[in-house]
């Protein structure tokens, strides 16, 4: 691809790193930016840069905040006795979403992948322990992708968690094996967390 602009070939080759984008969905954006207000670029442009500098994570649950302790986390009125074990906080928005959960989360920042060289140890699963450890948790329920990697990191979870006198579930099997669990509708995942079932039980199934 040809470019009239240095500028306008930089701008372009930033927006195709974006995952799905390639050069000419990058180069119809950053032609559409060019076409607006200055002001609204500029607002944009700042956006995404405070975005990245004073983002943080909960300090309890891992799930990105603008605080050291997420709203959820610190929400008087949630279920304290539940943790909702979920891979990242695009799954934290699609349980939200079904409006069927109201207990807390824990984000591992992850799936065990062996062949992606990421092990237990690259989880956040030990903070997970000693939320167990530390607060008065009933029930932990894994909500994680139907896919080989889901399974394989529930399976060392549920290892993990046996010596806590906790109720351990998963979510029920209305998603197919293979998806993921924020492409899920709403109302599928709604009932899954809802008829949750025991882990035990779900390895018979």
């Amino acid at each position: 691809m040809n470019f009239s602009s240095k500028l306008l070939e930089d701008a372009v080759a930033e927006f195709s790193k974006l995952p799905g984008v390639g050069q000419k969905t990058a180069l119809r954006l950053v032609l559409y930016l060019l076409k607006q207000d200055k002001a609204e670029v500029n607002k944009f442009s700042n956006a995404v840069s405070k975005l990245r500098n004073e983002i943080q994570f909960c300090q309890t649950c891992h799930n990105i905040s603008d605080q050291l302790v997420c709203q959820i986390c610190s929400a008087p009125k949630r279920d304290r006795s539940l943790i909702c074990v979920v891979e990242d906080t695009r799954d934290v928005m699609a349980v939200e979403n079904t409006n069927q959960y109201n207990g807390l989360y824990h984000v591992l920042g992850g799936l065990i992948s062996p062949m992606d060289g990421i092990g237990p140890s690259d989880l956040e699963i030990d903070t997970l322990v000693e939320r167990l450890k530390n607060e008065e948790v009933k029930e932990v329920i894994f909500a994680l992708s139907a896919t080989m990697e889901g399974d394989t990191t529930i399976f060392y979870l549920n290892k993990r968690l046996k010596p806590y006198n906790i109720t351990v579930s998963t979510i029920a099997r209305g998603i197919a094996f293979g998806g993921e669990l924020e492409y899920v509708d709403e109302l599928t995942l709604g009932r899954s967390i809802a008829t949750r079932v025991p882990y035990e039980n779900s390895l018979s199934g």
